[in-house]
């Protein structure tokens, strides 16, 4: 008889965040995989469109919101229920084996360092249910100890994989967006850890380059992006696209010169594994897990000053230049190195060891 696994995926719809982006290929990388001794449900509001890319190969469960309330959580008993949004509210009516992915803890940083806080309380009781913990990245891991108290169960990395599995032709791609000067190119949600303000404030110092920056721009961080363009008459050099589908973002990609990456806070950040694909040369911060997925071929910027950070990107943009074949060449395999596919096959080994 197949053992069950809930696979709490609500998120998966919302594709520009992270989680969204982790949802979708998670389970992209497990549809190509066989699993006959397990039944994996997947939760959604719209489950007729994971259905109708991903067939039968799964069981699909309708996501209300009021199933984040205690009394009307979902009635089915299973095997293994993996948490797959640490953030999620939605949890086990009855008690059962339970993995967490943990794939940040910024909250303890960004909201409140208050154990009684309401979001801190909440992942404690996700932490105490946990028969096994993944984490997307060794800093994720260490971050979560360095604030968390975190039970004696098994505890594994798994690095995400690349969302740029495929190449687009994006050559009937219309840009929105002025694209007539060299152009650096940044993608992400407009919050406040990704600091893109740092970027800007170097932009000042680059007339002979345009910066691209592409993701929700309608949030408070948004407006303080936007003033800051006006504010320094950058409106000419500086362009905010939005939301832009896969066509677009490989567009800007592929013909950027760089793409900047300056977050103070990333449990791990796939929009740079996607630039290094294209086998572009990245620039990043050297905070948080940032280092440890650009590993040696990546450029850091160590702090944040306007002069310091063009410094950085020239050095870096004229060292690719010269070796260009090497450098691209090694881009393009450390992007490989993070795959869905191999992602999935070992989330797939955490179940079989969490329920035999």
């Amino acid at each position: 008889m197949k053992k069950t696994i809930f696979l709490e995926t609500h998120n998966i719809q919302n594709r520009a965040s992270g989680l969204g982006t982790f949802n979708y290929e998670l389970i992209k990388g497990l549809h190509q995989h066989s699993f006959d001794n397990l039944e994996l449900h997947l939760n959604s509001n719209k489950p007729s469109l994971l259905k109708s890319e991903f067939g039968e190969k799964f069981e699909y469960h309708k996501y209300f919101g009021f199933h984040r309330y205690k009394n009307l959580r979902p009635f089915n008993k299973f095997d293994l229920w993996h948490s797959v949004n640490q953030n999620s509210k939605i949890e086990p009516r009855f008690d059962t084996k339970y993995l967490l992915t943990i794939h940040d803890v910024n909250f303890f940083e960004e909201i409140s360092s208050n154990m009684n806080h309401i979001r801190n309380q909440n992942f404690i009781e996700k932490l105490k249910r946990a028969t096994a913990i993944t984490y997307i990245s060794e800093f994720a891991k260490k971050q979560t100890h360095n604030y968390f108290q975190v039970p004696n169960v098994p505890e594994h990395i798994i690095y995400n994989g690349n969302p740029i599995s495929n190449l687009l032709n994006t050559s009937s791609y219309i840009s929105n967006t002025p694209i007539n000067k060299p152009f650096f190119y940044t993608i992400g949600d407009f919050i406040e850890r990704k600091n893109y303000t740092s970027i800007i404030e170097m932009m000042k110092l680059i007339k002979d380059y345009n910066l691209i920056m592409s993701g929700n721009n309608d949030k408070e961080y948004g407006q303080v992006i936007k003033k800051l363009i006006r504010d320094n008459g950058l409106e000419n050099q500086v362009f905010l696209t939005g939301k832009v589908s896969n066509e677009g973002k490989q567009f800007y990609i592929k013909n950027c010169e760089a793409f900047l990456f300056p977050s103070i806070r990333e449990g791990f950040g796939l929009p740079p594994i996607e630039a290094m694909r294209f086998g572009k040369p990245v620039f990043l911060s050297d905070k948080t897990s940032l280092p440890e997925i650009g590993g040696e071929v990546a450029n850091y910027w160590k702090n944040f000053d306007p002069d310091y950070m063009k410094e950085i990107v020239f050095e870096g943009l004229n060292n690719h230049e010269n070796n260009k074949l090497i450098y691209e060449q090694k881009l393009i395999e450390r992007a490989l190195f993070f795959d869905w596919k191999k992602a999935a096959g070992e989330y797939l080994d955490v179940y079989n060891k969490c329920i035999y």
